[in-house]
């Protein structure tokens, strides 16, 4: 290290020397400071004759400083001006390293210019300083231009070269071949990389198996440059040896410096080298027969390839023995065993005993490397265990079609079911909504006890469903059900039915619209329904109609011929299309009646009145009974007005006025001719003439007369004047049947009020409108006797006398 360091010097020490020499000056003073290695001038400049010619400045060379230096403060170098000044020169040094960070590292001394390092420097800290050096007199005035002066330090080789991880992990396959590599590690080195300080060497120094002391060869080898670990020998075996351990050194200045340590652990991975093997090769297991999906027994392989991998996992396949897959094997993925098991019913009346042989494989395929043994195999033999089994239907459903008509007793099916114990069998019948079938218990023999009804509403979509069940004799009686599915077909067995049967037609016979539509319903299905064909039977009726056939449902009925006004009788024949066909007679009562423009009729007296077929006697009889009634009524009516009229011309009426001319008869014109009793625009002439005030009236059975207001109402001759109006019935009584009391007590209340009229005075109009339709209240009829009337005919009247007829209803 002293020699190195030496020489380092004694090269600076040089480089100074040379400069000097080769910048001699013109006076002898600097030539003999020119002789002094140690001091640099680095304002020196040259001159030639009387003139002065400045020259570019020195290239001074760096100064080297060797790191990690014992000897501080050191004297590094000495600048000095070569020029000759009166005054005294001081010296300045500046930059990182003197007052910048890092400071305090370098001095200089202002007057003798000796540059010095302070502390040991630290090349991996600082490679090198740049510093600005300045000539000043005592005045602080620059005698010279600042120079710079760079010092480098120079490298120890002070750093021991480090692996970039503590441990490295590799892995390469079993049976790998010498220099397959495996995997390569890393070192770094603090020291400058220019030097041999810093020049790596790898190595490896130690060799460990796991497990231990498997292997006693080196497997591997490095290559001392680049840190690539390889195979190195042949005999890596997974099975043997699962991986090493290396510990590993590098070492710097080319493997003779410093050195460190780290391990690799290298893995040896597994390659599909072994082939699965049964163990043991013969096997017995049992069954019982029908059942399903339930395990039998377990088949074991071993491999000795690493376990939970692709290599060392297993698949078995059974080779022979199972024409009708009865069986089924799979792996169990924890133990890698096979898991037999019977996934379709077994049959012990049919085999007794099974010879399965199994095989099995690795799920991945076996390595070039692994040897050719013929695939493992294993047999398995499998005894099927007898049991009682229950009965079984030939079929499930059991599927039956027949016609809705069926004769009772007809067989419908036989031996739909037998015992694989061939044991004694019972037959019954779970479900039979409609009752139509029988069964014979011994012999399972199914006969129809009545015919079908397709519109049954147990049968869906003409398919009717019932339950049959058969039974062993065996000691516990197994039972077993099959669904019946009976498909009815249909039969034709109704009539279609004309509709309508009474219409009008035009007499024209020329109108094209003139006609009666006709169509026909059959409650059978098709196809024995629709289409329907319309013909007429009678060859008298065929010369005067005709039946024109529109569409499959529909025909129209036209006269040939124009024919009176008046109601005529057609039969019709109307045929379905069913197989046979089946046909009705039907009668069709047709008016014919004139016809406007849009084809309607004018009248309808020849529906009423026709010669033939038409409304009931008993219906016409009442009808007549009615209008005459009405017209009765009305003459009544007449007659009690002519009478009212008569006794008040001759003054003695109850109401008094002032004139002896009545002018009530008088035909008054207005816009408005009135409505009945519904009519407010009329009024009372004596009232207006002379009005009386005589209080308010009772509006329970006397509206205010048209005209006149409320309140003033003319005065009764029969009563004093300041006599007080009696109380009249405010609310009619619920019950219906009291309503003859009602009215009573309002009559007698109304013809002791001197202030209004009699109950049943008369009030005159010229005109009482069309509009009321209801009958009169007054008392003119009141002496008679509801007992001896018979208002039965009321009902026969129609929804509008229904609760008149209710009244007078003697219950």
């Amino acid at each position: 290290m002293l020699a190195q360091e030496m020489t380092s010097r004694g090269l600076a020490v040089l480089c100074v020397l040379v400069a000097g020499l080769g910048q001699a000056g013109s006076s002898g003073q600097a030539g003999r400071e020119d002789l002094n290695p140690a001091v640099l001038y680095p304002w020196r400049q040259r001159s030639s004759g009387g003139l002065s010619r400045v020259k570019r400045d020195w290239i001074i060379p760096p100064i080297r400083v060797l790191e990690n230096s014992k000897q501080v403060p050191e004297n590094l170098v000495q600048i000095k001006s070569d020029k000759i000044f009166t005054g005294e020169v001081i010296y300045k040094l500046e930059g990182p390293g003197v007052d910048q960070d890092p400071k305090d590292l370098f001095e200089i001394d202002d007057k003798t210019g000796w540059i010095r390092s302070m502390i040991p420097l630290d090349r991996e800290k600082y490679r090198s300083f740049t510093l600005k050096a300045f000539a000043l007199s005592p005045s602080g005035e620059r005698l010279e231009n600042p120079s710079t002066i760079e010092i480098v330090v120079l490298d120890q080789n002070d750093n021991r070269p480090n692996f970039s991880q503590k441990e490295f992990a590799g892995s390469v396959s079993e049976f790998s071949v010498p220099g397959t590599s495996v995997m390569s590690v890393t070192a770094t080195d603090a020291d400058d990389p220019t030097t041999d300080n810093a020049i790596l060497s790898y190595s490896i120094v130690g060799q460990e198996s796991i497990p231990p002391l498997r292997v006693n060869k080196t497997m591997f080898g490095i290559n001392n440059e680049t840190g690539a670990i390889y195979i190195r020998d042949v005999g890596l075996d997974r099975e043997v040896v699962k991986g090493f351990r290396l510990i590993l050194q590098v070492a710097d200045m080319s493997g003779m410096g410093l050195t460190s340590l780290a391990n690799a652990v290298i893995h040896v991975t597994d390659i599909n080298n072994n082939p699965p093997r049964f163990s043991p090769y013969l096997y017995t297991m049992s069954a019982v027969e029908n059942k399903v999906d339930f395990v039998i027994g377990w088949v074991n392989a071993t491999d000795n390839d690493e376990p939970g991998t692709g290599n060392w996992e297993t698949k078995y396949t059974i080779a022979k023995g199972n024409p009708s897959r009865n069986f089924a094997i799979r792996t169990d993925p924890v133990t890698n065993e096979g898991i037999l098991s019977v996934v379709k019913t077994l049959d012990y009346e049919t085999q007794e005993v099974y010879t399965l042989t199994l095989t099995v494989e690795n799920v991945n395929p076996l390595s070039i490397k692994a040897p050719r043994d013929p695939v493992s195999s294993a047999t398995v033999v499998v005894t099927v265990v007898n049991e009682n089994e229950a009965p079984r239907f030939n079929k499930d459903p059991i599927e039956i079609v027949v016609l809705e008509s069926v004769v009772p007793g007809t067989v419908l099916a036989s031996n739909i079911a037998y015992d694989p114990d061939n044991a004694k069998l019972k037959y019954d019948i779970l479900r039979d909504p409609e009752g139509w079938l029988i069964i014979n218990h011994e012999t399972g023999e199914i006969t129809a006890r009545t015919p079908f009804n397709v519109r049954s509403p147990h049968v869906k979509n003409n398919i009717y469903n019932a339950v049959i069940r058969v039974t062993d004799t065996d000691a516990g009686g197994i039972s077993t059900t099959a669904s019946l599915v009976i498909t009815l077909r249909e039969t034709n067995d109704f009539f279609p039915q004309l509709f309508p049967l009474m219409g009008t037609v035009c007499s024209e016979s020329g109108r094209e619209t003139s006609g009666l539509f006709l169509s026909a319903v059959d409650e059978d299905l098709p196809p024995h329904a629709e289409p329907f064909t319309f013909q007429l039977q009678d060859i008298n009726v065929s010369a005067n109609w005709t039946i024109i056939q529109v569409n499959e449902t529909h025909a129209v009925l036209r006269p040939l011929v124009e024919l009176e006004t008046e109601e005529y009788a057609v039969t019709v024949l109307v045929t379905d299309s069913g197989t046979p066909s089946l046909s009705a007679y039907a009668q069709v009562n047709v008016t014919v009646c004139l016809c406007g423009k849009d084809g309607e009729c004018k009248a309808e007296a020849a529906a009423i009145f026709g010669t033939r077929v038409g409304v009931s006697f008993i219906a016409l009889l009442v009808i007549m009974a009615s209008i005459a009634l009405l017209l009765l009524l009305l003459l009544l009516a007449v007659a009690v007005g002519n009478c009212r009229r008569h006794h008040m011309k001759k003054g003695e009426g109850l109401l008094v006025g002032d004139s002896d001319e009545d002018i009530r008869d008088n035909v008054l014109n207005y816009d408005e001719q009135g409505g009945g009793e519904e009519d407010e625009n009329a009024f009372n002439i004596d009232l207006l003439r002379n009005p009386v005030d005589v209080g308010p009236l009772p509006t329970s059975f006397y509206p205010p007369i048209s005209g006149i207001p409320r309140g003033k109402q003319p005065l009764r001759k029969d009563y004093p004047d300041n006599l007080p109006s009696p109380s009249y019935p405010r609310k009619p009584p619920a019950d219906p049947t009291d309503i003859e009391d009602f009215i009573n007590d309002g009559l007698e209340a109304a013809d002791h009020d001197p202030n209004v009229p009699p109950y049943d005075t008369a009030l005159i109009y010229d005109y009482e409108g069309d509009g009321s339709l209801a009958g009169s209240l007054s008392s003119i009829a009141s002496a008679s006797s509801d007992g001896d009337q018979d208002y039965d005919y009321l009902n026969d009247w129609g929804p509008r006398f229904k609760k008149l007829a209710n009244m007078y209803d003697p219950r």
